[in-house]
């Protein structure tokens, strides 16, 4: 089980009480030199032998160079170490790692990059594209290895099952930055060689593993407290809902992990398939499997091993291959039909005839079944699932009459509460699955031992992730939130109520609409059962109201009383299908970084999850990890929710992928992410400065109107549009309306800003000889002033100094006439432009436009079909009226400081300050 240890003999000599193989003595000699000595260390489940190095090593413990010949290796998870650091060895080995689970935690697996990493498994090094990632914390494996990882991922949130009243850092080994320095020593602790080091994935801090254990468990945080949503602060009631869902994750991982634990990377294995390979090295192939489980789906391990092997260590062998910490002793291998045991003949002896030869040298592997054996009693290890107990766990013993109400009163005795009612507590079965967690309650005249096998013949693997929690039986309320989208907009409660029954046929005793946004067309349900809930969140994934696919996800509940007076949590927005990949590696960091529950992929259920999670908090701030389109896009949408939340104005922050990124140049973010490291970006986001910017509303009113400008009829509805970086009409929403047509044709090209920028490039010179006469089309009035037009092809309304990817198109030229534009002026500049060779002159900095005027009310007449475009968002206005004015309070946003960007571009240059996350800033 997970929570056994194996204990190796330190003598040499303990070994040769196993049972030996009637052999002759020539042939024992020659190729059985009889068991190779193992080495004792104070970390346990390590199976360590004395190797010959023959290519440069490194150490895992200490991560120097091993000098010499000699090196320690685990046969088990391949820990390589001096024989120095086997006195101070402080690393487990992998098949002890479910024994220390605190918190038992699913991952949430996804294709790895393609930087260097290290299994966290097998600790060899990860390539290809059958590497495996958690999204949620530094968890990094093999598609092979994944199954034999644990449920050792971050808790993120309060479930009302396992919850602990202590904060401690949560380690993880391996795959640190390279300039990582010991919190107890200093010295480096980092390597890009081996799996060595240790890192708390909630302050960052880190250590080597030998001086790991002296930190004080109790963990601060670090840095990005004040920015972080606390685990305590969180609660969610998931039960089987997986932390894919829970996370809100895309399933994009294509990997079957369940069919990928063929390989063995532990011991020597044939990967082609190809057994007569291993004949002719001495060696031969068996399949193994772990329990009828196994069996059934056809996964195996292959073990190789020498023809002259004692039969106990074959057993060892095959234990290697499952990770299982348990003594050989306590197993044998059946052969597969015959269910024939294999006693004292060695496996040369049984399988290495001439009847069996010929079908060795055709590929052919001979199966068998490893078992445990049968015991009349065994010590089960019980923990406790609250916290204010002060223990762990107690071990009890259970033999064949043992019930689970008999092993509750021991346990209950054990830890001093003879006085508790045995009823009243119950035993639980928690499977600690890499990929999801699963509980179950056994009934109190359940037999215990009788269930331990059950477990261990449907598989091993599974009992080792396998332990048992002593609970106390509490009328929990269940309350579940899902948030559902695509729904027609502006309706009702009464109308979304039924609207929500008609499709999703809920039950309304256990379901209520706690939220609605008509504006958005989502409604949020509070929903009292775990099964109503589970059904409704996958049947609306498969329902389309109005031929439009409704959207399904899961709300944790913040409470907000918990929150420290200095902590204003962060709401990170990402696309990730902007700056080609880089968005999706910033949302991997970001959740790595922060709590993931503060992390949202706006491709998924767009803003209005992350605003609404946020609803009650006081005060918080929000970054958005897009291009301009997508900093409008959640502006819009806090516009429509401000009055349901208790924080209307958060100030917010940029990290620009898109093409322009003018409203991020001007704040000081720069012209485009290049790959900085996210800690620094969040860092720089805590410092930066608040300022206010204005924000418009266009009326589009779409009316026929005739030659003398008098209306005949409305050809469409009026529309209303927010803009926050500028409006323009004629030639320059031409050129974006033609380039958003050539994204859409091909969307897969758009991957880089400079592909974008080369067909902008390509756009404009098709339209060099392009005329228009706009002077002639339109009618410009501000402030109830007509302004008389010049001979123009464009007219762009600016409400930032930033145009165009950069350009300053109303210039630094003193005018008498206008004031300097600034972003919170409550004025907008009115410019002109002549064409596209003008346009290019202003992109090079040669001119600047035409300055018509400034002000704070703008009404256009337009009496031809003409393309206009709104923060790079174009399309065909029908003749009409133009109405552009204040929209509301200004946006309070935050600026990058001068004296931040200083350090930044210094610390850039000399290469320092690289924070853990800045190793995964690209693919």
């Amino acid at each position: 089980m997970a929570d056994c240890g194996r204990t190796r003999p330190a003598d040499p000599d303990a070994a040769d009480s196993r049972t030996p193989s009637p052999l002759t003595g020539k042939k024992r000699a020659q190729q059985s030199p009889g068991p190779r000595p193992r080495y004792q260390t104070s970390a346990p489940g390590h199976c360590f032998k004395r190797v010959t190095l023959t290519k440069p090593t490194f150490c895992h413990s200490c991560s120097d160079f091993i000098w010499g010949l000699i090196g320690f290796l685990c046969e088990v998870c391949n820990f390589m170490c001096h024989e120095k650091c086997l006195k101070t060895l402080r690393s487990v080995c992998s098949c002890m790692t479910p024994s220390l689970v605190r918190v038992p935690v699913a991952h949430c697996f996804g294709p790895a990059g393609q930087k260097k990493r290290f299994c966290c498994v097998c600790r060899k090094q990860t390539e290809g594209n059958t590497a495996l990632r958690c999204e949620v914390c530094e968890l990094h494996v093999h598609a092979d290895c994944a199954v034999f990882s644990c449920a050792d991922c971050r808790s993120c949130h309060q479930d009302a099952t396992l919850d602990l009243d202590t904060f401690h850092h949560h380690w993880r080994e391996g795959n640190l930055a390279s300039a990582a320095r010991c919190e107890v020593c200093r010295r480096s602790c980092g390597s890009s060689d081996v799996l060595a080091g240790m890192r708390c994935e909630w302050c960052g801090i880190t250590s080597h593993a030998a001086c790991f254990l002296s930190v004080a468990p109790d963990c601060a945080v670090g840095r990005l407290r004040c920015m972080l949503l606390h685990p305590a602060c969180v609660r969610l009631h998931s039960r089987n809902f997986s932390k894919m869902h829970c996370y809100r994750i895309t399933e994009s991982c294509s990997h079957d992990m369940d069919n990928s634990d063929d390989v063995d990377p532990s011991v020597p294995v044939c990967k082609d398939g190809q057994p007569a390979a291993a004949e002719a090295a001495g060696k031969q192939s068996l399949k193994v499997f772990d329990g009828d489980d196994a069996v059934k789906r056809g996964h195996f391990r292959l073990v190789s091993i020498l023809r002259a092997t004692r039969n106990e260590e074959v057993v060892e062998a095959a234990l290697r291959a499952f990770y299982l910490p348990d003594e050989p002793q306590d197993f044998e291998l059946q052969e597969l039909g015959g269910q024939e045991r294999l006693h004292s003949d060695d496996i040369l002896n049984r399988n290495g005839g001439p009847d069996n030869k010929s079908a060795l040298r055709d590929g052919a592997a001979d199966a068998w079944m490893l078992r445990a054996k049968p015991h009349d009693s065994q010590l089960l290890r019980v923990h406790t699932a609250w916290p204010q107990s002060g223990v762990a766990s107690v071990s009890v013993s259970v033999s064949k009459n043992s019930t689970v109400a008999s092993v509750l009163k021991e346990v209950l005795i054990q830890l001093g509460r003879q006085e508790a009612d045995p009823s009243s507590f119950s035993l639980v079965e928690v499977y600690m699955g890499s990929k999801q967690v699963q509980r179950q309650t056994l009934t109190d005249q359940e037999k215990l031992l009788e269930k331990l096998q059950e477990i261990r013949k449907v598989s091993l693997r599974q009992m080792n992730q396998t332990r048992f929690y002593i609970t106390e039986n509490r009328k929990r309320v269940v309350q579940v939130s899902l948030l559902i989208g695509g729904l027609p907009p502006l309706l009702t409660r009464e109308e979304y109520t039924q609207l929500i029954q008609e499709h999703l046929t809920i039950k309304s005793h256990l379901v209520t609409i706690s939220h609605f946004y008509g504006s958005q067309g989502a409604v949020a349900l509070q929903i009292s059962c775990f099964s109503e809930a589970e059904r409704i969140y996958m049947l609306a994934k498969d329902t389309a109201v109005n031929n439009k696919p409704l959207t399904s996800l899961v709300i944790p509940e913040i409470t907000h009383n918990k929150l420290g007076k200095d902590v204003s949590p962060l709401l990170v927005f990402v696309n990730p299908k902007s700056g080609g990949l880089k968005g999706r590696e910033l949302l991997y960091s970001f959740r790595k970084l922060l709590n993931p529950h503060q992390v949202f992929d706006i491709s998924n259920g767009g803003p209005l999850a992350g605003l609404h999670t946020f609803r009650e908090v006081p005060r918080f701030r929000v970054l958005v990890c897009g291009g301009d389109g997508t900093v409008g896009w959640v502006l819009s949408v806090l516009e429509a929710v401000r009055h349901k939340l208790v924080c209307p104005e958060p100030p917010i922050g940029i990290v620009p992928l898109g093409t322009g990124n003018d409203l991020a140049r001007i704040l000081r973010w720069g012209a485009g992410y290049s790959g900085e490291d996210p800690h620094h970006i969040l860092v720089s986001l805590d410092e930066a400065d608040e300022v206010q910017m204005d924000r418009w509303t266009i009326l589009l009113d779409a009316q026929d109107l005739s030659e003398d400008g008098k209306d005949n009829g409305f050809l469409e509805p009026p529309k209303i549009v927010q803009m926050n970086n500028y409006f323009g009409l004629g030639i320059d929403a031409e050129l974006s309306l033609d380039f958003h047509q050539a994204r859409e044709d091909e969307p897969d090209k758009f991957t880089s800003r400079f592909h974008n920028k080369g067909v902008y490039v390509k756009v404009g010179l098709q339209k060099i000889s392009h005329t228009r006469s706009l002077h002639k089309e339109l009618q410009l009035q501000v402030d109830t002033h007509s302004v008389p037009l010049p001979n123009i092809e464009g007219l762009i309304f600016l409400n930032i100094p930033s145009w165009g990817s950069g350009a300053d198109l109303w210039g630094s030229e003193v005018d008498g006439r206008h004031g300097k534009p600034r972003i919170d002026d409550g004025l907008l500049e009115v410019v002109g432009v002549t064409g596209v060779v003008h346009m290019g002159q202003v992109q090079s900095g040669l001119r600047s436009g035409i300055r018509i005027a400034q002000g704070n009310y703008i009404r256009l007449t337009v009496s031809k079909p003409i393309p206009v475009q709104v923060d790079g968002e174009p399309w065909i206005q029908p003749p009409g009226h133009i109405i552009i004015s204040a929209a509301g309070p200004k946006v309070r946003m935050l600026r990058k400081s001068k004296q931040k960007q200083k350090k930044a571009s210094v610390g850039q240059r000399d290469g320092r300050s690289e924070s853990p996350s800045s190793r995964d800033g690209g693919n």
